[in-house]
């Protein structure tokens, strides 16, 4: 009998039941309850029973056309900043260093890096350079029949999955004009694991290499051992890839697309006057709090993160101000899951920047996209730069947004 009552005594301690005890139905709260509160303060656990909410964000009304039908660019829209950048496709070794290692994204000095930021005639660094001859490919290595098709783009949207790291997200269909189907070009970039699990998923390319509307291309030799950064190439620099193409949409691949890609260009870009359009960030508008919620979250080594936020704040950045009329942007972080982009000279010049501040320091573009945007903007006072930063509930009326088939892992440097 004692053995049966110290048994029953832990259960009632475990799940706290409610018993009758001398005619009284007790509450029957358990001792584990209680030495929390003995031990942390009664406020303490009242506090870890109430979560907070998550807010929820919700898409607004997009005035879009009601069709592309009759859709035509404006004649006026093609007035922008003019000027001519080349790249730099390779470098050779550097005088001094005997084990020299050719990269992606070139070995831009401090001083490269200042003067690629006037708009001006002039090579810069882009991405894609190869070392001397008979060094290796620096990565992002494409099939020739790929590369084919995608020169003879002229409007584009593209997307990626790098380390299985998403399910296949097509396009709704029923939604995209039949001039679209003809006329874009849908791509979406994957490395060989992410085919191979998108095959056991039953997403098999068919004779066109095409899944839906979306055509899958392979990318061997990966440029980066963090995948959030080799994302960062086909994201930022579309109109490498796409030489021939005019205007470019990028989405995440967490993203499904649902408003025709020309009614997008339509309201984004032509009706704005804009060369490239963005929305803010949902909840943050400044890159302290951005970097603040980057370590909080650990996703960056916090000493990368700290060196490259010092050096911005070293060459001029500071806190936005929502209450000054005269910010240049209603917020200083984007929601950089959507782009919409005209390839004018502006726009490839900003791309490119922003690109190689995310080769130089972290992965973590958001903390990177105003010091881009301001300084190319200071260092070019006579020659505008038209950037929509739209809002973020307008962003979420152009696509559904899905969970990540897996998280990946924070990069260790």
């Amino acid at each position: 009998m004692f053995t049966v009552a110290v048994l029953f005594s832990i259960y009632l301690a475990v799940f706290g039941l409610k018993v009758p005890f001398h005619g009284k139905m007790e509450d029957g709260i358990s001792s584990l309850r209680e030495a929390q509160e003995e031990f942390l303060g009664v406020d303490a656990v009242e506090k870890q029973k109430i979560k907070p909410r998550r807010p929820r964000f919700y898409p607004c009304e997009v005035q879009f056309l009601d069709s592309v039908n009759n859709l035509v660019e404006p004649k006026d829209y093609v007035n922008f900043t003019q000027f001519y950048s080349g790249y730099r496709d390779r470098e050779e070794k550097l005088y001094g260093y005997d084990r020299f290692e050719p990269r992606f994204g070139g070995h831009q000095t401090l001083e490269e890096r200042e003067q690629s930021f006037y708009a001006r005639n002039q090579t810069i660094h882009c991405g894609f350079v190869e070392g001397p001859e008979g060094y290796p490919s620096t990565g992002f290595d494409l099939d020739e029949k790929d590369k084919l098709y995608m020169s003879s783009c002229k409007v584009v949207v593209s997307s990626c999955i790098f380390g299985s790291s998403d399910f296949l997200r097509r396009p709704t269909s029923k939604l995209i004009s039949e001039y679209s189907k003809k006329n874009v070009c849908f791509v979406m970039f994957v490395d060989e694991q992410t085919l191979l699990k998108l095959s056991a998923d039953g997403n098999v390319p068919n004779e066109s290499g095409n899944i839906g509307l979306w055509r899958i291309v392979i990318v061997r030799n990966l440029p980066y051992k963090d995948m959030r950064k080799t994302g960062k190439v086909p994201k930022f620099l579309s109109h490498r890839l796409f030489p021939s193409s005019r205007y470019s949409i990028w989405l995440d691949s967490k993203m499904r697309l649902q408003i025709d890609p020309m009614l997008i260009i339509e309201y984004f870009l032509w009706r704005k006057g804009s060369e490239y359009a963005i929305s803010n960030h949902y909840t943050r508008h400044c890159v302290w709090e951005e970097v603040l919620q980057n370590k909080r979250l650990n996703k960056y080594n916090h000493t990368a993160i700290d060196e490259q936020f010092n050096f911005y704040q070293s060459d001029g950045l500071t806190k936005f101000d929502a209450s000054d009329r005269k910010t240049p942007l209603p917020s200083y972080v984007p929601e950089g899951s959507f782009i919409v982009r005209a390839h004018t000279p502006m726009s490839n010049l900003f791309s490119c920047l922003w690109f190689n501040e995310v080769d130089r320091y972290t992965s973590r573009d958001q903390l990177s996209f105003a010091y881009t945007f301001l300084k190319l903007k200071r260092m070019n006072p006579d020659r505008p730069f038209f950037l929509n930063m739209f809002k973020d509930c307008e962003r979420r009326a152009l696509a559904k947004l899905f969970s990540h088939r897996a998280v990946t892992p924070p990069a260790a440097s």
